[in-house]
C-alpha cells in the first residue's frame, strides 16, 4: 500500500528540510564556527536594524523554543557576537543585541548561507 499523496508530499518536504539543514550546518560550521541556528539569530537581529529584540520574539523568529534559543544566544554571547540587556519597563524580560563582531560573522557567511540555499532552492532553468 503506497502513502496518501499528502503525506507522501509532507515526507518530501521533510527530507528537504534536512538535506538543507545538514548542508547549511557542515557549511556555517566550517567555514565559519556558527550553528545554521547562530546564524539565524545573527541575521534576526541584523534584519531588526539595530534594535534589541526579546529572546522570545528570536524564538519566534527562528523556530525554536525559548529555552533553545536562550541557549544559542548564550552561546553567542560568550563569542561576543550578541549581548544581553534587561528590560528596564520588565525584569523578567531580556533583549539580545549584536555586537560589531556579531555583524562582521554574519557578514561573512551570509554568501554561505544563500550560495548553500541556492544550490537547493534556486529554480531549474
Amino acid at each position: 500500500m503506497s502513502p496518501e499523496p499528502t503525506v507522501e508530499r509532507w515526507r518530501t518536504i521533510l527530507a528537504s528540510h534536512a538535506a538543507i539543514t545538514c548542508d547549511l550546518e557542515r557549511e556555517l560550521q566550517a567555514g565559519h564556527g556558527l550553528s545554521v541556528s547562530e546564524f539565524e539569530v545573527l541575521e534576526r537581529l541584523v534584519e531588526g536594524e539595530c534594535r534589541d529584540q526579546r529572546i522570545q520574539e528570536l524564538a519566534d523568529a527562528v523556530h525554536l523554543s525559548q529555552s533553545a534559543t536562550t541557549r544559542v544566544v548564550g552561546r553567542l554571547e560568550k563569542d561576543g557576537l550578541v549581548c544581553r540587556n534587561m528590560c528596564a519597563s520588565d525584569r523578567r524580560g531580556v533583549f539580545a543585541c549584536i555586537t560589531d563582531e556579531g555583524r562582521e560573522r554574519h557578514a561573512a557567511a551570509r554568501p554561505t548561507q544563500r550560495r548553500v540555499l541556492d544550490e537547493h532552492l534556486a529554480p531549474v532553468a
